[in-house]
C-alpha cells in the first residue's frame, strides 16, 4: 500500500527530528516571469484533506489549499527571483537562490531540508535529502510546491495587466505557441527571459 504524504514525512519526526521543512519551486521553465520557492514545515501530527502535488491539483483547489497551508503550517517563507536575475546567473542557479530566501524566512531552523528533485541546495547550512518526485511523497513538499505555484500564478495575473498584449494570464509566461507569436509581433517586455530560446535567438534581436 502507497504510504500518504504525511505518513512519509512523520517517519523522519519518528527518528527524532523535531523540524522538517520541505522545499520547491515553481516557474523554472517560462520564458518570462520570476521563479518562485516555497519553504513550508508542519506540525507533525498535523492533515491537510487534499494535500498532494500541485500539479494533479486545480487551479481552484490549489488556492484554497493555499490559504489553509499557510494557516496551519508551523512556518513557511517564499523566495522570489526575477527574470533579469535569472538571465545573469542561469536558472538554475536562481532557483537555488529562491529555495535559500525561502528558506531564510522560516522562522526555526530546520533539522533537516527535504527538497524536490534530485540536487541539493549549495551553500546551505542545514543538513538536506533531495527527493526526486517529492512533490508526490512528502505533505511539506506538497505544501511548498502549491505555494510556490500560487504565489507565482498571482504575480503573472498582475503582470497580465501591466503587459496585456502577451496573455500572460492565459500560460503564466510559458512558451505556448500564442505567447511564442506574442513575441515575435510585439517583442519582449521587461519580464521576459532573454537567455532563454528562443529570446536568444538572432531573430529576436532584430526586433
Amino acid at each position: 500500500m502507497k504510504i500518504s504524504l504525511f505518513e512519509f514525512d512523520k517517519d523522519f519526526y519518528n527518528k527524532g527530528l523535531q523540524f522538517v521543512s520541505g522545499v520547491d519551486e515553481a516557474g523554472r521553465g517560462p520564458l518570462a516571469g520570476p521563479v518562485v520557492a516555497a519553504a513550508v514545515i508542519l506540525h507533525k501530527d498535523i492533515f491537510i484533506d487534499g494535500v498532494n502535488d500541485s500539479k494533479k491539483l486545480t487551479e481552484k483547489k490549489r488556492k484554497v489549499l493555499f490559504e489553509e497551508i499557510k494557516q496551519k503550517a508551523f512556518s513557511y517563507g517564499i523566495g522570489i527571483v526575477d527574470a533579469k536575475t535569472i538571465d545573469e546567473i542561469n536558472i538554475l542557479q536562481a532557483t537555488f537562490l529562491a529555495m535559500r530566501k525561502a528558506l531564510e524566512q522560516l522562522s526555526v531552523k530546520p533539522d533537516l531540508v527535504l527538497v524536490d528533485g534530485n540536487h541539493t541546495i549549495p551553500n546551505l547550512q542545514n543538513k538536506q535529502q533531495a527527493i526526486v518526485s517529492g512533490d508526490a511523497k512528502s505533505a511539506c513538499i506538497a505544501c511548498a510546491s502549491i505555494l510556490a505555484k500560487v504565489t507565482r500564478d498571482n504575480m503573472m495575473y498582475e503582470y497580465a495587466k501591466q503587459y496585456p498584449q502577451y496573455n500572460f494570464e492565459k500560460h503564466k509566461g510559458y512558451g505556448t505557441k500564442a505567447h511564442i507569436e506574442a513575441i515575435e509581433k510585439y517583442g519582449p517586455c521587461p519580464i521576459h527571459r532573454m537567455t532563454f530560446a528562443p529570446l536568444n535567438s538572432k531573430q529576436l534581436e532584430l526586433l
